[in-house]
Order: structure tokens, then C-alpha cells, then sequence
């Protein structure tokens, strides 16, 4: 394999590695429930701590496909021999190159009675071949529309569980939060029309190159930008964790961030190599 073919090929397998790392990274509960208590209305102004014992299960990484159809599994029968239906973690292999959700989890709002499905995304950049809004829209529309056979059956659509696509966006201009969502307009007349409008939510979170600064408003920026920066040190890393946000270093977090940084060090000297190879090759084609 000649040297140019082997270099892509190595740092193919260290993006899609850094890209596991970082959903892997967000998928622990105790960040599952700041990104939570920050961005999702049941649960502001409540601590992590007594967010994360809403979050019900594991959260499911890169398990569940998107697609139609495919998001959905039949997981047993009942007494009365109808079928159960729950979401698809079985016979990956069969979906190899479908799309899959990040991370997908349910969670339990304060009361202990409802639940909210929400799906976590993560973009290293600010996509240019597509709006990444409209793919937000793409990926809500399915959360609630499989849920027909699995939350709900036939035309019970009160039944429909509130979901929330959080897209967390790094490499941005700036820190941003965003919360789209359904508005009702009234045109003509005073109709009050029954149904919810809180059931569809998108939260976009932009996370500047920068990390952010100390500040109450800037917490869950500075969180996810220390535990996704490609230039912060492990032992950096760890001690915002624990001093600033309370977060226990359990090894498997602590493990997760050793191999995240190890990971962005690959990067880099990837990105280092190539950068030498293409002025190597453009000086050789000015001697020509």
C-alpha cells in the first residue's frame, strides 16, 4: 500500500474511532443529565444529580437506524398475543450503512409519570452539503412517527410521547442555544383547537472553537466544549470535570477522555504528515 493510500486509510479509522469516542463521551448519564437540566424545560433548575436518575436504561449509541421501518423492533408478545413493540438494537450487522441515531434514550420527567424521548446528535462542524435544520426536522419527524405500533396503537394519538433532538454543533462562530418549535398563529377567529404543541422539539447548541469562559449562562457550553476540545490535555480535562461540574471520575469516564485526547493527538499529526506530503509534492511539481 503506498504511502499517500495507507495515510487516508489511517486517518479514515482514527475519525470514525474519535467519532465513536465523542457520542460514547456524551452518552454517560451524568452528562446526559447537564445536557438535560440546561436545555429541556421539564428539567430546569433541577442539579444533574437529580436529573440522572430520571434517564431510564442505557442510552442507546449508534444502535438504533433512523430509517424507515428500521427503527422499530417486535421484542415479544403479550398475554393476549399481540405483538410488543420496541425500539431496534438487534442484528446491527443487518444494518451495516444505514444511518443509525447517536444517541437515543427515554427519560422520566420529575412527576415520575410521563416520559420524553430524546435523542442526542453531535457535528464536528456546521455541515455545507445540507442545512443541518432541515436534517433535525428529518430525524423528529421519525421519533414521532415510529412511535405509532410501539407507543401508541391504531389512532390513539394522545398517546404520543414528547421528543426533544438535541444537535450539538462544534467549531462555531460562537456559543449559541436555539429551541424550535411548534408555534400556533391565530389567522381568523378564536378557535382553540385541542392537542399539544410541545411535542415536537429541536435544541441546536453551537459550541464556539473557544471554550468558553466560567460563567453561569456559558455552563453547558464550557462543559461539552472541555470534554470534546481536541487541545485540552487530559489531566485539564479531568479537573474541570471534577472541580468545576461535580462529575465523579469513574474510570470508564476517565478512560473515555484518555482515549479521546490520545485520539486528537492522532488527528493532528495526521493532519501534520499531510500537510508536509502536499508541500513536498508541490515543490517537486515547481522543479519540474
Amino acid at each position: 500500500m503506498n504511502t499517500e493510500l495507507k495515510n487516508v486509510v489511517l486517518s479514515t479509522d482514527i475519525k470514525a474511532q474519535y467519532d465513536e469516542c465523542v457520542k460514547k463521551l456524551l452518552g454517560h448519564k451524568i452528562i446526559l443529565a447537564h445536557i438535560l437540566a440546561k436545555s429541556v424545560d421539564e428539567f430546569r433548575g433541577m442539579r444533574p444529580e437529580e436529573v440522572v436518575h430520571l434517564i431510564e436504561g442505557e442510552p442507546l449509541i449508534s444502535k438504533v437506524p433512523v430509517g424507515l421501518g428500521l427503527t422499530n423492533k417486535i421484542v415479544g408478545v403479550d398475554e393476549k398475543g399481540n405483538e410488543i413493540v420496541g425500539l431496534n438494537t438487534e442484528n446491527s450487522e443487518v444494518y451495516a450503512g444505514y444511518v443509525r441515531f447517536d444517541i437515543i434514550f427515554y427519560v422520566r420527567t420529575k412527576d415520575g409519570v410521563s416520559q420524553i424521548i430524546i435523542n442526542i446528535e453531535a457535528q464536528k462542524t456546521d455541515p455545507t452539503d445540507y442545512d443541518i435544520l432541515n436534517r433535525a426536522i428529518f430525524y423528529i419527524s421519525r421519533m414521532i412517527s415510529s412511535q405509532k405500533n410501539r407507543e401508541f396503537k391504531g389512532s390513539n394519538y394522545n398517546d404520543i410521547k414528547k421528543v426533544y433532538s438535541i444537535w450539538i454543533c462544534m467549531n462555531m462562530k460562537e456559543d449559541s442555544m436555539n429551541h424550535i418549535h411548534l408555534i400556533n398563529d391565530t389567522i381568523i377567529g378564536n378557535q382553540i383547537w385541542k392537542g399539544r404543541e410541545d411535542l415536537v422539539n429541536i435544541v441546536m447548541v453551537g459550541l464556539a472553537k473557544e471554550i468558553s469562559a466560567k460563567e453561569e449562562k456559558h455552563e453547558l457550553h464550557r462543559l461539552l466544549g472541555t470534554l470534546l476540545s481536541e487541545t485540552l490535555k487530559e489531566e485539564e480535562k479531568l479537573d474541570i470535570l471534577k472541580n468545576e461540574y461535580h462529575i465523579p471520575m469513574k474510570k470508564s469516564i476517565k478512560e473515555d477522555v484518555k482515549i479521546m485526547c490520545n485520539l486528537s493527538e492522532g488527528i493532528e499529526e495526521r493532519g501534520i504528515i499531510k500537510g508536509r506530503e502536499e508541500g513536498r509534492t508541490e515543490l517537486l511539481k515547481q522543479q519540474v
